[in-house]
């Protein structure tokens, strides 16, 4: 199993450059990935927010090894061309370290009506769809430059116990459950994705954590990533810390 830091961009991590040196630390003690979350605004108590992408950028030019990506962004909300150009972009600024992950959002966040967005969660799980076949199509020579990965790699996020993030997950190449309640219930998922999957396919599958969880009881579950997040205040003292403790 592998090991990552998952920040939301709040409060005093809404400055990219503390992120990009909390990643460079990440990378220098030993962790596999540094992850953000993807948000225009957020509930309470979170007023600060800095955008998922400028922010990612600090962090490809601060490290060289870990894995980078946004966990997770809305495609309903987003321009997909746009969104194409940027993880294009991103893909090859950081070597070839970008990971995808995607999600239907939620409008729990008073972040989709105040903004027009689309609030209807069968309609945005169209558009996430199409969102990812468009994606695809222009990672493929649609647009100049392809990424430098063959194909940057998708990770798809659902909340527990809903299986239709499941069955579109099998579609790419990972799968990023919200709000397991243990070890348990990842294990029963991950015997779905095994009997739906060719052992033989490389397949994601991801586990939020917070810092005090023992990431062993989640590996034996079948977890290939176990990623460490922080809540909605995190602090650079507090994530520095967990850091700077290593993964174990």
């Amino acid at each position: 199993m592998k090991h990552a830091i998952d920040v939301g961009l709040f409060g005093e991590l809404s400055d990219p450059r503390v992120v990009a040196e909390l990643a460079a630390a990440a990378e220098e003690r030993g962790w596999d990935g540094f992850f953000t979350w993807d948000h225009i605004a957020y509930r309470a108590p979170v007023r600060a927010v800095a955008d998922p992408w400028v922010t990612l950028a600090a962090v490809a030019c601060a490290t060289s090894r870990v894995r980078i990506g946004p966990l997770v962004t809305p495609l309903s909300r987003r321009r997909v061309h746009k969104v194409a150009r940027e993880t294009v972009t991103l893909d090859r600024l950081s070597s070839g370290r970008l990971t995808f992950g995607v999600g239907l959002g939620s409008s729990r966040n008073g972040e989709l009506e105040p903004f027009g967005e689309v609030t209807d969660a069968r309609e945005r799980a169209r558009l996430l769809d199409q969102g990812l076949a468009d994606l695809s199509r222009y990672w493929a020579g649609g647009f100049e430059p392809r990424p430098v990965q063959p194909r940057i790699p998708v990770w798809v996020a659902g909340e527990w116990p809903h299986r239709r993030p499941v069955r579109r997950s099998l579609q790419w190449d990972g799968l990023f459950p919200i709000g397991m309640p243990g070890p348990d219930e990842l294990a029963e998922l991950v015997s779905e994705v095994r009997q739906a999957r060719p052992a033989a396919e490389p397949f994601d599958v991801i586990v939020e954590i917070p810092p005090d969880d023992d990431p062993q009881r989640w590996a034996r579950a079948g977890a290939t990533w176990r990623v460490t997040f922080f809540g909605l205040e995190p602090t650079k003292d507090g994530v520095r810390g967990v850091i700077d403790a290593g993964p174990s």
